[in-house]
């Protein structure tokens, strides 16, 4: 064991005998926990050369070092503090990697199956959820609204795959993304007037565009009045506003019950009173059921994958159809039309830089069964 490593993991131990012993939780009190961690580096030091010990010599690094063991995600929280990184992703224990400004690298980091599976199980011990041989995919929200996605063998080869997904809050309203450039001055005034006079969104694009991002700038330049309700599978949005409800889907338990699914949640944020309804991501049925919440005059705001605007209004009409066969494009189109009033697409280029590229109104007709639609804004590649 390297010098540097065998202090944390000596000093790491005490702390956590010291926090059962006086029953102090590090995750609610981290303050606490922190003047365990330095009584115990002095401690170290100050008896390390008489018992032949490695001494520390920078003691702060040695406290952060030791409080991520203890009540952190260990070696991979610094890379989860740093503003700058988005997702960090494990392949393999040796195979680690992190996204900065929409591009991947690979960090000089290896570890254990053994760590990977206990921080894993750090990650999830908040979360209420679960990973084992009978469930072998979760999606969980981290405390600090980060996305964990686990998939074990045997659906994996060999080793546990594990995702982070970092939503960074500096880029959650449209006044930064304009001034980073994501959003132009022209595109932004739509969207600004969209959720100003409650009119319905949807934000497409590929995965890692930036749908989210924008989606959650949008609920931030709600006015401050109105009652926002989000419903998403996990916790993703991490928004605020004065008046705002977040629902997150439930996984089934061990016996196949007690699931909530995001058509349910659609239906009961209806019975909050919303004035804009958020879903996190459409993909399946649930798209019926926004809808006809749509139909009934509530606003909505919405991400779909889809690779232009028009293509997603294509895929918000195909949807429905997996509720059941008595659903027909004689209802969604008409519906489509008449209640989705504005499409942001969004796009990353190849130098992982993410924009809105392209706007378009549907005009409420339909022709040759296809939503008609109207382009508001196009991104020139400048």
């Amino acid at each position: 064991m390297s010098p540097v490593a065998s202090p944390v993991a000596a000093v790491a131990e005490r702390v956590r005998e010291r926090l059962r012993a006086e029953q102090t939780d590090p995750a609610r009190h981290p303050d606490a926990a922190a003047l365990i961690a330095r009584s115990e580096v002095r401690r170290h030091n100050d008896f390390a050369l008489a018992r032949g010990l490695s001494p520390v010599d920078d003691e702060a690094s040695c406290v952060r070092d030791v409080l991520a063991a203890v009540s952190g995600y260990g070696p991979l929280q610094a890379y989860l503090d740093d503003p700058t990184v988005e997702e960090l992703w494990i392949n393999a224990p040796d195979r680690i990697f992190i996204a900065r400004g929409g591009r991947s690298e690979r960090v000089p980091l290896s570890l254990s199956d053994t760590a990977v599976r206990d921080v894993v199980e750090r990650m999830l011990h908040a979360t209420g959820r679960r990973v084992d041989l009978s469930q072998p995919f979760v999606d969980a929200s981290l405390p600090d609204g980060s996305r964990l996605h686990v998939v074990i063998p045997d659906i994996t080869r060999r080793h546990w795959s594990v995702n982070v997904r970092k939503f960074l809050p500096a880029y959650r309203d449209l006044d930064t993304l304009e001034a980073i450039g994501s959003i132009a001055p022209e595109a932004a005034v739509h969207l600004r007037a969209a959720m100003t006079e409650g009119r319905s969104i949807l934000v497409s694009g590929a995965t890692h565009a930036g749908k989210t991002t924008l989606l959650a700038a949008l609920i931030g330049a709600c006015p401050p009045e109105h009652r926002v309700v989000t419903v998403e599978e996990t916790f993703e949005l991490a928004v605020d506003a004065p008046d705002l409800v977040a629902l997150q889907g439930r996984q089934p338990s061990l016996e196949g019950s007690g699931e909530v699914t995001l058509r349910r949640l659609v239906k009961e944020a209806l019975r909050m009173r919303p004035d804009r309804l958020v879903v996190g991501e459409v993909r399946d049925a649930e798209a019926l059921d926004l809808l006809l919440a749509l139909n009934t005059g509530v606003p909505g705001a919405a991400t779909i994958h889809a690779n232009s605007a028009r293509d997603a209004l294509s895929k918000l009409a195909a949807l429905p159809l997996l509720a059941g066969r008595n659903i027909d494009g004689g209802f969604v189109l008409p519906a489509i039309a008449s209640s989705v009033h504005l499409v942001a697409h969004c796009a990353k280029d190849a130098g992982g830089r993410r924009r809105v590229v392209e706007l378009v109104a549907p005009t409420g007709r339909v022709v040759a069964d296809a939503v008609e639609a109207r382009t508001l804004y196009r991104w020139d590649g400048a």
